[in-house]
Formats: C-alpha cells, sequence, structure tokens
C-alpha cells in the first residue's frame, strides 16, 4: 500500500481542489481529509456517511460537589485561575491535573474530553475517512493520526493499494502526523512571496522527515517572476516541479457547483492535473 499526502505551507492554494481532481482519476484507493480543522474535501466529493466514531483528544477536571469542601487548595495551585468554588473554567484550563493531585479530599478527577468526531464516507469514487475538530479543541495531531489508521485499516481489508490524504496547511503538529512515514508529498504552493516562503518551510520538513517531495505551481502566470524564483528555490531543495497550472476562473464555477474540474471540465487547468497524476501515479506504482 502506497500513500500520498498533498500539502501546502500556507491555505488557498487549491490544494484540497487538486485532491478532490486526483480522487477521480486514481484507481483502488482511499481518501484521507487531515485537514480535521476545517475539513472541506468531502463537500466536493458527495459524500454519504456511513460510519460517526467519537474522538477524545484530552482530558479535563470534574469537580465532585459531593466531596468538595471548597477549601480552596486547587484555587491556591492553579497558576491558570481556572478553578475556584468548586467550577471549573475550561476555556482558562491547561488539562495539567495539578489540581487533581493537590485536592486534600479527592475531590477531583481527570474526564475524557468528547473533542470531535470522525467518519467514514461513500464517495462515486471510493471511501473517504474525514472528521471534524470541536471549536476551540486540541489534539488535532491526534485526530490526523486516527483518520489515518483508519484508511488504513480500510485499504487493507479492501485490497486497495493507494491511501491519497488532503493535509493541513502549515507545518505543525498535524501536518506532520500527515506526512510522517508517506511514500510522496506533493506540496501545492502559489506565486505570492508568502506561498515563496512557507513553500520552502514544507520542503524543509519533508527533507528533515527523508519523504521525496513533489511541488505544483497554482495560477503560476499572475506572477511569472516569483514563479521562476519558486523554481529555482526548488532546484536547489531538489524538489520537482512536477505541474504550473494556469489561473481559470472555471475552476471557482466547478467548486459552486460542487464539483471536480474533472467532472466540470477547465480547459488547461483540467489537462495538467491529468498529465500531473499520470506522473505522480506512475511513480507511486
Amino acid at each position: 500500500m502506497r500513500q500520498l499526502t498533498v500539502i501546502s505551507g500556507k491555505g488557498g492554494t487549491g490544494k484540497t481542489t487538486i485532491t478532490a481532481a486526483f480522487a477521480l482519476l486514481a484507481e483502488n484507493k482511499v481518501m484521507v481529509d487531515c485537514d480535521v480543522d476545517a475539513a472541506d474535501l468531502h463537500l466536493i466529493l458527495n459524500t454519504k456517511i456511513q460510519q460517526t466514531e467519537k474522538f477524545y483528544g484530552g482530558r479535563s477536571p470534574l469537580v465532585d460537589p459531593e466531596k468538595c469542601t471548597q477549601c480552596g487548595t486547587c484555587t491556591d495551585l492553579c497558576r491558570f485561575d481556572a478553578i475556584k468554588d468548586g467550577l471549573v473554567d475550561i476555556v482558562s484550563c491547561d488539562h495539567c491535573g495539578l489540581c487533581v493531585y493537590g485536592c486534600p479530599e479527592d475531590a477531583i478527577t481527570m474526564m475524557d474530553d468528547h473533542s470531535g468526531n470522525w467518519f467514514v464516507s461513500q464517495t462515486p469514487y471510493g471511501p473517504l475517512v474525514h472528521a471534524r475538530l470541536g471549536i476551540g479543541e486540541e489534539n488535532s495531531g491526534k485526530l490526523v493520526t486516527a483518520v489515518r489508521k483508519k484508511a488504513s485499516e480500510i485499504a487493507e481489508r479492501e485490497g486497495r493499494n493507494l491511501v491519497i490524504i488532503d493535509g493541513p496547511p502549515g507545518i505543525g503538529c498535524p501536518v506532520m502526523a500527515s506526512v510522517a512515514g508517506v511514500d510522496m508529498v506533493l506540496a501545492i504552493t502559489e506565486p505570492t512571496l508568502s506561498g515563496m516562503h512557507d513553500l520552502n518551510r514544507v520542503l524543509d520538513l519533508c527533507r528533515h522527515f527523508q519523504i521525496p517531495a513533489k511541488v505544483c505551481i497554482n495560477k503560476f502566470d499572475i506572477n511569472p517572476g516569483i514563479t521562476d524564483e519558486i523554481e529555482q528555490a526548488c532546484q536547489e531543495k531538489s524538489a520537482d516541479v512536477v505541474s504550473k497550472l494556469p489561473f481559470d476562473r472555471c475552476v471557482i464555477d466547478s467548486l459552486v457547483r460542487r464539483k471536480t474540474v474533472i467532472d466540470h471540465p477547465c480547459g488547461a487547468v483540467t489537462g495538467r492535473i491529468k498529465a500531473m497524476w499520470e506522473r505522480i501515479g506512475a511513480e507511486l506504482a
């Protein structure tokens, strides 16, 4: 089983648009949306949820009012001022558990937090594993690991030989959880100063994990000068530029219709994405 992760140093580069196109072009695959903080791949792929599971990403203190004497020990111990008079302010709480160990009445216990949900859905193009992290919840890296594990289980059970991962933007914990152990990373960038800066960080991350990285420059023609700089930087970092996609408002039209650029063809964009997949698919085979 081979694994491909599509990532970007910043949001809005077209990562999910390209991943959705790959979902149609690739065969015998499982798809995963690891952008658990803002998952949107399911919006394009016409999903039908088959399985829903709760995700418990952390633990928070819970006070037993029958045992609590309101002695104030926990309040004195908490440097975040998150507990007072037997009440816990979850927003301020750092979930460290010091109040549990310091309580003389054993009135406080750490309870698992329901931080979000993950789903297994069917699409016209194969299974999709995706998730929704609760607002303000942490441990998105753990949720990414959970959905990737489920996707691998489905691939093994159904004899599918490819997992395509739509990763989150940036280089933080959820991104590292999305790329660890994969066979290839495709980094999507755009010809802007922030796009070039964040691409360099992504490529450094891939080099750290010793993962082969390919690069796609989306909307390359809106700033040819920076496109040339990106290509030079990729050459210096031994990252192949496998495609340069032109700007086309048709792509926006396809997304508004909740279709991929394969279902709703967009001229040169569609043709170049197909050619890019042929090249990447051949290397993953």
